[in-house]
Formats: structure tokens, sequence, C-alpha cells
């Protein structure tokens, strides 16, 4: 959630930068400033009208002190007045602070200077790219065939189970499965995250504190009877750790990893482009979770990105990287970078993982602030990325790695699995 002073004091540069998520934020930047002054004016009252019976309190025990109890009990009738009063604006004043925390709510978080304008991801631009595109056999296949030929992945089975978008892993595609998931928690934590196995399921404040809603709702699965929400990723519980916390600067930064299971409706996706592993609502992922020093979040995103890096050139997969435009940001994010990898069978990239830089906005929702050096309260700033998300990986390994033979399993990953190839 963006913060009022920041909007009053950079109202351009706020509208000016939302206009990259091809948002004409004018009116509700002014609705914003206008519900501020409004909420501002009412505090001024109460406290006037606060001060002014505290005052008419201490003047009255003075007035019975000295026998004056007449002029001391019409006093005692302004005072009634007052109290009358300062409930009055109280309600006001809570009623003003709703409206507008629930019009901040509503707006995005402004993007980083870096961000390019667009609308759609083919306004993305790419700013990397590693690895050479394998030359595969004749015959090669795309990884819904795969995993019908070498029987390590049930789609039919998962539709009959649950419904499309819930695969059943089977033998070594369960086996390499796990391998992964270990392969990227014993890098994460290699690399400074500490592991946190965390709930699959988070309740209403936590979807707001990271900004999962009230923006993607319907994208999340719920559970009505309980009012909790099954994750969309592990940044949701894994930042909410954080809610209503305060930090002491020596304590960043902070990194957390974590494996869970992801949940999304993905309601309205159908066609070639979402076959087999391309979109599920039900998938794997490990996720890599920083708390920093507003100072230093940038450095930090950097970090993140070349971790990430590490992992794709151990994996050998080819990749690239793209900065995502104002029309492809989440909701919270204030810069993005995309990792894709090339699935030569189909002949296309996949996303494999999102880092973001959220700045302040997470933690302005979630209540997350330090103590500084001067002994002042200040905003942190979270990040998070997938380092990685199974699936398009999964993917792309099964298609990069096929030969005639069989499918080879990335070096890195042989001690996890136990076995080189899948035949």
């Amino acid at each position: 959630m963006l913060q009022v002073p920041f909007i009053r004091e950079n109202k351009d540069l706020v509208i000016n930068r939302l206009a990259k998520r091809n948002i004409n934020a004018s009116d509700m930047i002014n609705q914003v400033i206008t519900l501020d002054e409004e909420r501002r004016s009412i505090q001024a009252k109460l406290d006037n009208t606060l001060a002014e019976s505290n005052a008419l309190s201490k003047e009255i025990g003075v007035l019975y002190k000295t026998g004056k109890a007449e002029e001391a009990n019409l006093l005692k009738e302004k005072t009634s007045y007052l109290k009358e009063s300062s409930k009055q604006l109280n309600e006001d004043l809570s009623t003003k602070a709703s409206e507008l925390n629930e019009l901040l709510y509503k707006i995005p978080n402004v993007p980083n200077e870096l961000v390019p304008a667009g609308n759609t991801d083919e306004d993305n631009e790419e700013v990397f790219k590693e690895g050479d595109v394998p030359v595969l056999h004749d015959d090669a296949l795309p990884h819904w065939e795969l995993a019908k030929k070498y029987d390590i992945i049930d789609f039919e089975l998962g539709n009959k189970i649950t419904g499309a978008g819930f695969p059943v892993y089977k033998g070594k595609g369960a086996r390499l499965q796990r391998a992964l998931i270990a392969y990227f928690l014993d890098k994460n934590t290699a690399a400074g995250y500490t592991e946190y196995q965390l709930p699959h399921l988070v309740n209403e404040a936590s979807g707001f504190g990271t900004g999962q809603l009230p923006d993607k709702e319907g994208q999340m699965y719920h559970v009505t009877g309980d009012n909790l929400y099954l994750i969309p990723t592990a940044e949701v519980p894994g930042t909410n750790i954080f809610r209503d916390t305060l930090l002491n600067e020596s304590d960043l930064p902070i990194g957390i990893t974590g494996y869970t299971p992801c949940f999304r409706r993905e309601a309205g996706s159908y066609g070639a482009h979402v076959r087999g592993l391309n979109r599920l609502h039900q998938f794997d992922k490990v996720e890599i979770i920083r708390v920093e020093h507003p100072s230093r979040s940038y450095e930090a995103l950097n970090e993140m990105v070349n971790h990430i890096k590490i992992i794709l050139n151990e994996l050998k997969l080819p990749y690239r990287i793209l900065r995502l435009c104002g029309g492809d940001l989440t909701f919270a994010s204030s810069l993005t970078y995309d990792f894709e990898v090339f699935s030569t069978a189909q002949n296309r990239w996949l996303e494999v993982s999102s880092v973001s830089n959220f700045e302040t906005f997470q933690a302005n929702r979630l209540k997350l602030r330090f103590k500084n050096t001067i002994g002042k309260n200040e905003l942190a700033h979270t990040l998070n990325g997938s380092a990685l998300a199974l699936p398009r990986v999964l993917a792309g390994i099964l298609e990069n790695y096929q030969t005639k033979d069989g499918i080879v399993v990335p070096k890195v990953l042989q001690s996890y699995t136990g076995f080189s190839i899948i035949d």
C-alpha cells in the first residue's frame, strides 16, 4: 500500500509512473489527497475539542475547591457537550480513515523508473540471455507426450481424481520432482537463506498483507467455511511471518526459503499454450524471500537475480531474463525480472521465475518496520523470487534433455535422483 505522505509529496510522479501500468490514476490520487485533508481536518477538530475539554475539567476542579460550585456546574454542562462532540468526531474520523484505506488498497505499487511502459508481455525488455538451444532428433516430442511415453506424469489420472491442472507424478517423474525441490532448497540455504516449512492456507489478513487481496481474489481457492485461502505462492505465508513486526536495523537483511505446493484457479486459461505442465492449478515451487534495508534493496534484487542465474547455469538450460513492462507487473511489484527457459520441443519460452522488489508497498500493509540507528521506526523493503517454480523447469528438462534412448537427467541432479536417465 502506498504511503499517503509519499503520495502528497510526489503526486505528479505517482500519476506518471502509474501511467506505465496503463492506469489513469489522476482521480484516485486526487481523491486520496482530498480524503486525507478531510481526515486531518477532523483530527484537528477532535484534538482541539479534547484539549478544551481537558482544560475545562481542570478549571472545574479549581472552582469546586474554591467554593464556586455554581460556576463549576455551568462549565460541566459545556464539558458534556464537548464529550458528545468528541464522540461524534471520533466516529467521523474512523469512517474517513476507513474510506481512505479502502481507496489505498485499490491502488497498485508505483513502478520503478527502470520499468518500461507497455501493455502486454510483448512489451517486456530482454536484458540477458544464456545457453545454447540443443538440436533435438527428428522424433522429438513435447513434454506431455514424453510424460506419457515414459509413464512419469499422468495428466488423465489427475483429471479423474480432481480435475484438469492437477497432474499425478509417478516413478522416476516423482523422484525427479523431489530431486529438483531438494536441489533448489540446498542451493538457497547454501546462499544464506533460512529454510522454513510454511502453512498451505492463510487467513484474509495475510492475503491483504502481501497484496493478493483484494487484487487476485478470483484467482485464489477460498475455503469459505473457515474463511481461509489456499496459497498461490509461498510468498504469502513467508512474508507474513513479519506482519506487525518491529525489527532492529541490526536484524537486516533477513532471507528465508521454503518449498510449498501452490494453488491457482487460473480461470479462463485454455488452449495449446496451457497443455501439460505449462499451466497448472496445483504446482510445486521453492521461494526465496528477503526483508531488506531500503538503502540496499536493489542491490539485493540483483543478488537474487544472480543466484537464480547460477541455478539455471548448473541445470544447463537455455534461458533469458526479461524486465517486465508496466502492464505486466503484478499489483504489488515496483520492479520485476522474469526468467524464461526455452522449450525446444514447443519452440517457445516458458516462465520459470519472477524476482520482484516491492519496496515499502507490502511492508506498509504488513506494518513491517525496523528501528533505525537514530531510534526512528522505518518501513523495511520486501523482495521475493521463485527459485524455482517446478513445472516449467521440469518441462524444459524433459524436452531439452530428450534423446532417442531416453531423457538424460542433468548431472547436477543425478546425486539426488539416484539415476542418470529416464528410459
